[in-house]
């Protein structure tokens, strides 16, 4: 069966030649914050270190590289996707996993995927690798440490902070937002 020890000791030795030091050192920061919050949330431990063991596994290719493999799955970028660089190695490398691995999970999928963006009605997985992402150890910009105590709380909660900050980030830095975001912010905001 699949997501078993040495599956995952096999997937992580091959990433740790893949990635770079610094990119390693990330994904291992997200599967840490992302196992604590699968496991508050009860969701399968192995697929969430699946995922986030693979999450940027797309990060090495260069923008043209990049720029192929989304051409060639056109149909699941969208043009303001499109025009966000930054965000595209999050579909490309959902698609290279699938291919790679022959992983068929499709929340696994789905987390890697919209990692970078979100998008309204993702499982329970997507939200915590989209959040894990966000927040794991090693990352440190203004109002990081809220979210990390935010992420204490519930899930729903922690989703529209990371989204605010995503947002204002973005406006800040006359970025474009993908309307995604906006999207899974308005999903969550209340409580769902």
């Amino acid at each position: 069966m699949k997501y078993q020890k040495d599956y995952l000791d096999n997937l992580e030795n091959e990433l740790k030649n893949w990635l770079t030091k610094e990119r390693y050192i990330h994904t291992q920061g997200v599967i840490e914050v992302a196992v604590q919050l699968a496991q508050k949330n009860n969701v399968n431990i192995k697929k969430t270190i699946t995922a986030a063991l693979l999450h940027d596994y797309a990060k090495p290719l260069n923008q043209k590289e990049l720029y192929k493999y989304a051409k060639k799955i056109n149909g699941d970028i969208d043009k303001t996707e499109m025009k966000i660089p930054s965000v595209l190695h999050a579909p490309v490398g959902a698609f290279l996993v699938k291919k790679k691995y022959d992983i068929i999970d499709k929340d696994i999928l789905e987390a890697i995927r919209y990692h970078t963006i979100g998008s309204p009605d993702m499982s329970k997985l997507a939200l915590i690798i989209f959040a894990a992402d966000f927040i794991e150890p090693n990352r440190e910009f203004p109002g990081v440490r809220k979210l990390r105590d935010i992420s204490k709380g519930n899930l729903s909660q922690l989703i529209v902070a990371v989204c605010d900050q995503s947002i204002k980030f973005n406006i800040n830095k006359k970025k474009i937002i993908h309307p995604n975001t906006l999207l899974l912010r308005n999903e969550y905001l209340g409580g769902k």
